[in-house]
């Protein structure tokens, strides 16, 4: 293979480390709180503290970035909307006007993005990363989604756009009309799920049109056999898309960097179901933001063994998933930092001791 687009998994090392957790631990029981008392907040806080190796955990320059692709698949008519969406509603980010950007905004993100394969050209903007594979993806139902040679670029050139961010948190979404159906076909072939667990509504199918979208990825299927043995990045070509694949080696990178890593909704967690098969230490990075409406996701979740921190039945991606969770992501650190423990207030614990003033 060419060595300029030759696919490297970057390292990537599990947070654990029994004494930091420990300490971790104790700090946070003995908190002004009963034990346990705020719930899951407390294994975030954790999680957050394992990644960044400290007690006092800090979050700075989280950084938005949405990735955006077609699909060939969209001629089937797996989807509500026309593909002509996608770049309408890159158009809309950039000009400021998408959900993204009023979150974006509210929350303090810097938001970039990125052309992974947009099924036209896209004029220039300080606020797009020209990365375009290829203008979408092929039809999945006729041939792959593309190349082993596209798809380690892709992963390659989500690393590079993660490695030249700043900060120590990131939110990843995307753009890009069909692409429930690559998320499904990864969601079944990864992990046996049927079609029928995987496959959801999408931007809004009615009952007959969500039938035919089942017919078309069984179709599929039938037409990708599975790898012997399994090879993910062959089933990523092969059923994928780019700015799945993107988006993939975006986390890879972050984790790498030990960066705190919101996972938004369906597609965002197929690339993390990519991402740990790859790489199982990326789950350590992992904050599994919210459980969507699809079909698919509540599968997704429980195969990755992930207690999302929201259940709004949201379903429109872009990555306005993870940042409505990120006040809690914030307030995680916040208490750890910042909250009193029984001694340095003077309350009694449980068994009515304080060793305060």
């Amino acid at each position: 293979m060419n060595e300029k687009t030759a696919f490297r998994l970057p390292p990537i090392e599990p947070t654990a480390d029994a004494a930091l957790e420990a300490r971790l631990r104790h700090k946070i029981d003995h908190k002004t709180k009963p034990l346990g008392a705020l719930g899951q907040l407390e294994d975030l806080a954790l999680q957050l503290g394992l990644i960044q190796r400290s007690e006092s955990p800090a979050l700075a320059q989280p950084q938005m970035v949405v990735f955006a692709a077609d699909h060939g698949i969209a001629t089937e008519g797996v989807s509500a909307y026309p593909q002509a969406v996608t770049q309408q509603m890159v158009a809309n980010m950039l000009a400021g006007g998408a959900a993204i950007n009023v979150f974006a905004r509210q929350h303090g993100f810097a938001l970039q993005v990125v052309d992974a394969g947009v099924a036209a050209e896209l004029p220039a903007h300080p606020q797009l990363l020209a990365r375009k594979i290829a203008c979408g993806t092929k039809n999945i139902c006729l041939e792959p989604a593309m190349t082993r040679d596209q798809a380690e670029a892709a992963l390659n050139a989500g690393m590079a756009v993660m490695q030249s961010l700043p900060g120590n948190a990131v939110a990843f979404g995307e753009m890009g009309i069909a692409n429930t159906s690559p998320a499904a076909l990864l969601l079944a072939r990864l992990t046996g799920a049927s079609l029928m667990e995987a496959t959801g509504r999408g931007t809004g199918l009615d009952d007959a049109q969500l039938r035919h979208k089942q017919a078309v990825l069984e179709r599929t299927l039938l037409r990708h056999p599975a790898t012997e043995p399994l090879d993910v990045l062959d089933e990523l070509a092969a059923l994928g898309g780019f700015e799945i694949a993107m988006m993939l080696g975006a986390m890879l990178q972050a984790a790498s960097e030990r960066r705190v890593v919101l996972v938004d909704g369906f597609i965002a967690g197929a690339a993390a179901l990519v991402a740990t098969q790859l790489a199982p230490a990326v789950r350590d990075y992992l904050v599994f933001c919210h459980r969507s409406a699809e079909t698919g996701h509540r599968r997704l979740l429980a195969h990755l063994n992930a207690k999302p921190l929201l259940e709004l039945d949201l379903r429109l991606g872009e990555g306005t998933g993870a940042l409505l969770a990120w006040p809690l992501v914030v307030s995680a650190a916040g208490f750890l930092k910042d909250m009193a423990s029984f001694e340095s207030a003077g309350v009694s614990d449980k068994d009515g001791s304080s060793q305060g003033a």
